[in-house]
């Protein structure tokens, strides 16, 4: 009633699109002006205004009541099979391993869902690319997009077996100097790579033989003995566990990297949208724990 009256700045106005008696709305808001403790409302003869405690109420209530037309909303849709389209964006490799396979999981459980998955290893602007659902590999900075951590990946250097035997182990950053470096450039310069020395985060500026702009192809060089290359860890763990990589200077590695699946925050979300984060945040934790 509250909200009514303050849209159309008139109790009788209010009263006619409630279908109620105007008595009973003034009655109403002068009841919940004497719990808030808080005048609402400014009344003329002639008008009706917020008071400045009004205007920040109505904005609140009007949120209140959005919410909960979004819960009857999800409520009855429950009940319902999902359909309609889902975009999702995330890193080329993390997107080819482990979320490509969630994704199509969800299909198979939601016949009349349709999915666009667009893997990039940039980052794509949710709302001006109308994405729905990212998975973002970083720490986050502050925004209005809602970030949910289902875990972390670390920084690895690796190389093949074969290069570690023909020019021996790094024990130390320092030692990459001597070594053949195989650098990922995405879209701009190979960015620097990263240790924890003594306690103390410091960079260095690999010297490539070989850069390339492909996650990928990185891998592939390092896998046929080419050198040395820093990743993710999920790049290179089948690949590990397969012993066609080995990680080096697993000692100076830096904090992990969080892991999160990111969307657009409130009530916007649609029911197949909230019911994918749901669905991915659930396996990627399985994926991810530790």
């Amino acid at each position: 009633m509250f909200v009514a009256v303050a849209e159309k700045q008139s109790f009788a106005a209010a009263a006619r699109k409630l279908g109620l008696s105007p008595a009973r709305v003034t009655r109403a808001v002068a009841s919940l002006e004497q719990r808030c403790g808080a005048r609402l409302l400014h009344r003329t003869t002639r008008v009706v205004r917020l008071t400045d405690a009004g205007a920040h109420y109505l904005s609140e209530c009007k949120r209140i009541l959005s919410e909960v037309d979004a819960a009857e909303a999800s409520a009855a849709s429950s009940q319902r099979e999902l359909h309609g389209q889902v975009s999702v964006t995330a890193p080329v490799l993390f997107g080819r391993f482990h979320v490509t396979p969630l994704l199509l999981s969800f299909l198979k459980q939601h016949p009349q869902v349709t999915l666009r998955a667009l893997f990039h290893d940039r980052v794509v602007d949710l709302l001006e690319q109308n994405i729905d659902v990212a998975v973002r590999i970083a720490h986050l900075p502050n925004s209005s997009l809602r970030a949910i951590r289902v875990g972390s990946v670390r920084r690895v250097v690796c190389a093949s077996p074969s290069y570690l035997r023909a020019h021996g182990t790094p024990t130390h950053p320092r030692d990459l100097r001597g070594h053949e470096l195989i650098a990922f450039s995405g879209l701009g310069e190979p960015r620097s790579w990263s240790f924890s020395i003594e306690g103390k985060l410091e960079t260095i500026a690999p010297r490539p033989r070989l850069v390339v702009n492909s996650g990928d192809l990185a891998l592939d060089a390092a896998r046929s003995g080419h050198g040395l290359t820093q990743v993710l860890s999920y790049q290179v763990a089948g690949a590990v566990k397969d012993k066609r990589l080995r990680l080096v200077l697993p000692e100076f590695e830096v904090p992990p990297v969080p892991v999160h699946v990111v969307h657009v925050e409130g009530k916007l979300a649609s029911t197949r949208v909230r019911a994918l984060v749901d669905f991915t945040v659930e396996r990627l934790r399985a994926v991810l724990r530790p």
